[in-house]
């Protein structure tokens, strides 16, 4: 048992030297009794040690108890200086707390730099979200119009914790794309002038609030639907006949009533002259008595 023991004690030893070679060769210097320490604390010494050799070969000053404790804390030291290692490349500034305090809010800082960095497009609507990937709104004519939209964004770092995220974007998009459609005169207007629709979106501001810079917005697509207007036309007719008809029902059922209650009213004079009629004999009879 004892001889186990101490193999297993000088594989650890091992690996501990290891990476305590790595670190002093590649100018990262750990002392060997913290490595010791991480384990014990159940952090992975060579994720550690591996995010400081990157860190210190880029120029940047991260210790390693600033590492660790991020580790602890339940966050990706990894994906954080590979996030500075791309901002301080690209002149964005960032700081380690703040690129901390972005990863443990769940958001994916090193996705967020590259897209601060080359901007990203977005369908507007989503592929799948609605029939046909298409906004559908209709000009004040009642013609319907489909439109798709590729909106141009890139990160905005200072807004990322707490910042809305793609899906307000798009639906922000969307609503703006509905109510410049439906206050055109005509649908041509928005044939013939399509950027109409983005100069109006972009005047509005949609980015307020949000994790995003909105770059532009582009109408990749729009395409002429349905006639709604004659459409509702064609069923508030078919409303109006359909109340004709029923006016029309209730004036003839009326008038059968009425007609009804006129012939009662001539069965009972009728009844009645039969009655006096038959009251002229007796009148005689009494008469001539």
């Amino acid at each position: 048992v004892v001889i186990i023991v101490l193999l297993v004690l000088f594989v650890l030893l091992i690996n501990f030297f290891n990476l305590w070679l790595q670190a002093w060769l590649s100018g990262a210097y750990v002392n060997i009794m913290s490595l010791v320490a991480m384990r014990l604390r159940k952090v992975n010494p060579a994720v550690i040690v591996q995010s400081r050799i990157n860190a210190v070969k880029a120029g940047l000053h991260i210790s390693t108890d600033e590492l660790e404790a991020h580790y602890l804390a339940g966050g990706s030291p990894v994906r954080v200086v590979q996030a500075l290692i791309a901002a301080s490349k690209a002149n964005i500034p960032l700081t380690f707390q703040r690129a901390t305090a972005i990863d443990l809010a769940g958001r994916d800082i090193l996705d967020a730099v590259q897209t601060s960095v080359n901007p990203k497009v977005i369908d507007c609507p989503s592929p799948g979200t609605v029939p046909g990937n298409t906004v559908a709104a209709v000009a004040m004519d009642g013609i319907q119009l489909k439109a798709r939209a590729r909106v141009t964004v890139r990160t905005n770092i200072n807004s990322l914790v707490g910042g809305a995220t793609e899906e307000t974007i798009i639906a922000r998009v969307g609503e703006g794309i509905v109510s410049t459609i439906g206050s055109s005169a005509s649908h041509k207007e928005v044939l013939e002038n399509p950027d109409k629709i983005s100069k109006t979106v972009l005047k509005r501001g949609l980015d307020a609030g949000t994790a995003f810079e909105i770059l532009s917005i582009d109408i990749a697509d729009i395409d002429v639907g349905d006639n709604i207007g004659a459409q509702l036309q064609i069923k508030q007719a078919e409303a109006d006949k359909q109340i004709a008809q029923a006016r029309a029902e209730e004036r003839r059922a009326m008038a059968v009533a009425r007609e009804q209650e006129m012939r009662a009213q001539v069965v009972e004079m009728q009844a009645r002259v039969v009655e006096a009629e038959a009251e002229v004999p007796r009148a005689m009879a009494e008469a001539f008595r």
